[in-house]
């Protein structure tokens, strides 16, 4: 697979309008595709917003000409999993070989809103793997005419099919950070996303990845693996690290945030973060060879497609030095 490097559009810290003039330019400078964040409520108060992906993706289909898919989305918890196979199928069949369906196991920021209950991890997985099952088989049906149902641990869907489907299904990518999920998905999905981590972490998940893959009797060659990396950019290493820790506390919290509630308890725990909390988890500088170098990193390790969120409000003056400082220099 060629490299492709796009850009992730922070639903959360923008209004969506400028989301979409910001994708369109990141477009016209070089990057591949968008990846949109898909989330009821802000990390913290202070990136102030939070719009419904699947309006801003379709207004992306028509603003731009490359990829463009949820990072990611749960089909678990707000959603019915057949609401998510008809939202992603029409976007691929209104925007045909363009959409990828992201998916993950939720978190409860976005998740508790509709005041279930919160469980812990083991089954909130075994949700997301039970939410794939449902999608697969409403894909796979609907593209040979057939009614499909489903009646499982976690969810029922009496006969029905997607009436509106495109040509080829979206492919599934997980969302995965542990080695039981990377192997799950492999078996189940077609591709991997992860976030940004040690080259060592990110290694054994791709191990465990393929492994399912073969499992599943298909080549591990043929699966895309997807990386989102968050990173500050600005004219100077100062600016830089006042924008993250402004702008995006969380990327210094180093423990699992997916059982905090709102983003005023986010805004209190980020009081606690500290300039050195973000070393070694996000690139913090001035200097676009210093990012170069940490994103050439990933793409020695294996990944096929990165996805660059630059946590200041600088969008446009960082999309201009990447295109010209960085995005040329990266090869495989």
């Amino acid at each position: 697979m060629d490299l492709t490097i796009g850009y992730a559009a922070m639903l959360e810290q923008f209004h969506p309008t400028e989301v979409i003039e910001l994708s369109a330019y990141a477009e016209s400078q070089g990057f591949s595709g968008v990846m949109a964040a898909d989330h009821f409520q802000p990390w913290v108060p202070q990136q102030g917003q939070s719009a419904f992906v699947w309006n801003v993706l379709a207004a992306l289909g028509e603003r731009t000409r490359g990829d463009l898919g949820p990072g990611v989305t749960a089909p678990t918890f707000r959603w019915h999993p057949a609401m998510v196979a008809q939202a992603s199928a029409t976007l691929a069949a209104m925007y045909p070989g363009r959409h990828w369906l992201g998916l993950g196991s939720g978190e409860a920021l976005n998740e508790h809103i509709t005041g279930q209950y919160w469980p812990e991890a083991p089954e909130r997985i075994n949700r997301m793997f039970e939410a794939i099952d449902v999608i697969k088989k409403l894909f796979s049906a609907s593209l040979a005419g057939k009614d499909v149902k489903h009646s499982g641990q976690f969810y029922k869907l009496e006969s029905t099919r997607l009436w509106t489907m495109p040509e080829v299904p979206p492919e599934i990518l997980v969302a995965t950070a542990g080695p039981v999920t990377a192997k799950r998905a492999g078996r189940h999905a077609d591709g991997l996303i992860t976030v940004g981590a040690p080259l060592e972490k990110i290694s054994m998940l791709f191990g465990k990845f393929d492994d399912g893959v073969r499992e599943s009797g298909r080549d591990p060659e043929s699966m895309p693996k997807v990386l989102q990396i968050h990173l500050s950019w600005a004219p100077t290493d100062e600016e830089a690290m006042t924008n993250a820790m402004t702008e995006w506390p969380n990327g210094g919290m180093k423990f699992p945030k997916a059982d905090i509630r709102s983003p005023f308890e986010f805004e209190q725990i980020a009081k606690l973060v500290r300039p050195e909390d973000f070393a070694g988890r996000m690139v913090i500088s001035a200097d676009p060879d210093e990012h170069r170098a940490a994103i050439q990193k990933y793409v020695d390790l294996g990944f096929d497609r990165i996805y660059l969120h630059n946590v200041g409000r600088n969008q446009r003056e960082w999309i201009d030095v990447f295109s010209r400082d960085v995005l040329p220099k990266l090869s495989r």
